[in-house]
C-alpha cells in the first residue's frame, strides 16, 4: 500500500486550462470565419486589454510574493507546507485564478474575439470543478479547522 500523495490532484495546471480555452476560442473563430470584432474602437479594446493584462500580472505577482514569503510552492501540483490568509487572501480565496481570469480576458480583447471571450464560461467551470474544488478538499484535509475558519470568512472568488 502506497501512501496518499501530498498534492491537491488538479487535472492540469492552471495556467494551461486557462491559455488552452483562450486558444481554443481564438482557433474556432477563425476556423469559422466568425467576425473579429467586440464592438470596440480599436483604441478603446487596446487600452482596455493592457489594463486587464497588467492588472492579472499585478494579482499574480502579489500572490507569488505571498507564496515566497511563507515558504510554500503556489503550484497547486506541488505540496503545500502553508495557509496563505493574508494580503490578496484577506478577500479572495482564489487570487491567482482571479488574475488569470483578468489575463484571459485582456487576451481575449487583444485578439478581439467575442468567440474566445465566451470561452472564459466554459473555462471557469472547468477550473471551479477539477483544480479549485480539489484544492479546497486538499486544504481542508490536510489544515482542518483552520482552513475551515477561513474558508468561513472569504469568499471563493471575489
Amino acid at each position: 500500500m502506497t501512501a496518499p500523495r501530498d498534492t491537491a490532484g488538479v487535472i492540469a495546471p492552471p495556467p494551461l486550462i486557462y491559455l488552452g480555452f483562450l486558444l481554443l476560442g481564438w482557433g474556432l473563430s477563425k476556423a469559422l470565419g466568425a467576425p473579429d470584432d467586440l464592438g470596440l474602437e480599436p483604441q478603446v479594446r487596446r487600452v482596455a486589454a493592457f489594463v486587464l493584462i497588467v492588472g492579472g500580472l499585478v494579482i499574480e505577482g502579489s500572490a507569488a510574493n505571498q507564496f515566497r514569503r511563507l515558504g510554500t510552492r503556489m503550484e497547486p501540483w506541488k505540496p503545500t507546507t502553508a495557509l496563505s490568509t493574508d494580503g490578496l487572501y484577506r478577500f479572495s480565496r482564489n487570487p491567482i485564478y482571479v488574475g488569470f481570469t483578468l489575463m484571459y480576458l485582456g487576451f481575449a480583447a487583444a485578439m478581439d474575439s467575442l468567440i474566445a471571450l465566451a470561452f472564459v464560461l466554459p473555462c471557469l467551470l472547468v477550473v471551479d470543478r477539477f483544480v479549485i474544488q480539489r484544492e479546497e478538499r486538499y486544504l481542508a484535509a490536510k489544515f482542518g479547522a483552520e482552513y475551515d475558519a477561513y474558508r468561513a470568512r472569504v469568499r471563493r472568488w471575489l
